[in-house]
């Protein structure tokens, strides 16, 4: 029996990663994650604030994070105040186009991180979009146009506040040949 982990539960954890580093730095808060992924039928954006982006290249697939209001405020708040923006100056809603446009960047940057990280283990290349960041008040499903697909959620704490990653992948195994 192969006890070596699933392809996508390897990038789950490096995105993981990706997600912890790139927010922590960012926000200069503590950012954590859990060891358990769960394995889920759909991917799926949902309330409050929630941002995806395909990818493609040597591997494919789909990442949403969902942010609740409260770690989208905590989070924004912490990433503009660390840039230097006045609290007076600050968004009072998470449907604001300022936060909105903040998970947005934050998440481009987490991709940014993550594809390197992938890069640099594997030395496969994945490309992506601009991610798209939209405040919701019901839930929407995503469905990659790829067959056999397997999908992970891992979920992330800053502060009192929850948020999570959701990510479809073809389905696919990395192995490694020593050069």
């Amino acid at each position: 029996m192969n006890s070596d982990p699933k392809t996508i539960d390897v990038v789950a954890n490096t995105f993981g990663q990706a997600i912890k580093t790139t927010l922590e730095k960012g926000t200069n808060r503590k950012v954590s994650y859990s060891k358990t992924f769960q394995a889920i039928p759909r991917v799926r954006l949902k309330p409050e604030v929630g941002c995806f982006v395909p990818f493609a290249g040597d591997y494919n697939g789909l990442v949403v994070i969902n942010f609740s209001s409260a770690a989208a405020m905590d989070l924004y708040s912490s990433y503009m105040s660390a840039m230097g923006l006045p609290e007076s100056e600050l968004a009072k809603e998470y449907t604001s186009n300022e936060v909105i446009d903040t998970m947005g960047e934050m998440t481009n940057q987490v991709m940014g991180r993550a594809m390197s990280m992938i890069k640099s283990k594997f030395d496969l290349t994945a490309f992506c979009g601009q991610p798209k960041a939209l405040a919701l008040n019901s839930s929407i499903t995503l469905t990659p146009d790829m067959d056999n697909l397997d999908n992970r959620r891992v979920s992330f704490s800053v502060g009192f506040s929850s948020f999570q990653m959701e990510l479809a992948m073809e389905h696919t195994q990395f192995v490694s040949f020593g050069k």
